[in-house]
């Protein structure tokens, strides 16, 4: 009978390479490994390795075996952890995937009020997976995914939640401040700053720079949003970015919103989850407090204890916040 020990053994004699290893990380002696699995081969009457010199190579039903491992096992730990929670009075766990740089700041503001109305669900944020989001939702790493581009795959769903423009970001006293749109060309001899994301995934590029067969004069990575609008504010280069998050930092920076092309970049922030969790109470309130009006989303904040929330926020996400954070305008 295949049993939970079997999946462990295949799944961790791939990753670790050897019996020696998978054995040592399952707390098991190598004899009971290979004894365990010999008794299975037995009984499944075909084999799972074939041995190559000191190497062990799967078959085509180890593989199989594998992707089975691979997907069973990470749903039979979800299961254990959340009635573990259930055990101990606790509602469940929501663990958010992100695939947006800039989308950290747009979801302290949907954390805030949640976490005040959700008290017993406790809330995590990552974002790297071992294969993606897409395969992280699949993987159950995570139970929802915040992206601005949608992959619709079966068996999951993707729900638009805010809507907003992708424009240019510059200095005040840069020449283009002044246009009402910036043209493909008018980039040629910019610097361009973005987040360390491939080039093909970038709207300005996809969207925009390519179409047209221009590329900047140099293109610059930096990872954190406030380095990058200090170096736009600073002069020394342009980056692409949410309207909504250049209108934040232009009250305390000299940094002005410029349209890309006549009709500008429109686009959406998307929660992606799995069909099968639609029903679970907790999730479906985050998607549906995602979508709040900027209003009532401020009023759910300015009613939370502001220092318990920016303590907990700041710990969730690794950032510092101030107290006086929980009671921000919301995005708008």
């Amino acid at each position: 009978m295949l049993e939970r020990i079997h999946l462990s053994i295949v799944q961790q004699v791939e990753k670790q390479g050897s019996l020696t290893a998978a054995a040592g990380v399952l707390n098991l002696t190598q004899s009971a490994l290979s004894h365990s699995m010999k008794k299975l081969e037995v009984q499944l009457g075909t084999d799972i390795w074939l041995r190559e010199g000191r190497r062990l190579r799967l078959t085509q039903a180890g593989q199989y075996l594998l992707a089975v491992a691979n997907r069973v096992l990470p749903q039979l730990d979800l299961a254990e952890e959340r009635l573990g929670q259930f055990a101990q009075g606790e509602r469940g766990a929501l663990r958010i995937g992100m695939e947006c740089h800039p989308c950290y700041q747009w979801l302290l503001k949907v954390v805030a009020p949640y976490l005040a109305a959700w008290p017993d669900v406790d809330v995590d944020v990552k974002q790297k997976f071992q294969f993606g989001g897409i395969g992280a939702l699949f993987g159950y790493e995570i139970d929802l995914l915040v992206t601005p581009d949608p992959l619709f795959k079966p068996g999951l769903k993707f729900e638009p939640v805010f809507d907003y423009e992708q424009v240019l970001v510059v200095a005040k006293g840069h020449p283009l401040a002044s246009v009402s749109y910036v043209k493909p060309e008018q980039l040629t001899q910019e610097v361009l700053i973005s987040y360390p994301v491939d080039i093909e995934r970038l709207d300005i590029y996809n969207q925009f720079l390519l179409k047209a067969g221009v590329t900047p004069k140099r293109h610059k990575a930096i990872e954190t949003t406030d380095i990058m609008l200090q170096m736009v504010a600073s002069g020394r280069g342009v980056a692409a970015l949410p309207r909504w998050l250049v209108e934040e930092y232009a009250v305390k920076m000299d940094l002005v919103p410029v349209r890309l092309g006549p009709r500008g970049i429109p686009k959406q922030i998307f929660l992606g989850s799995r069909e099968a969790d639609d029903a679970l109470d907790y999730q479906r309130a985050f998607i549906e407090m995602a979508r709040q009006p900027a209003a009532a989303k401020a009023a759910n904040a300015a009613n939370a204890d502001a220092g318990r929330l920016t303590g907990g926020i700041g710990r969730l996400l690794g950032v510092p916040l101030s107290p006086q954070w929980a009671t921000r305008k919301t995005v708008g």
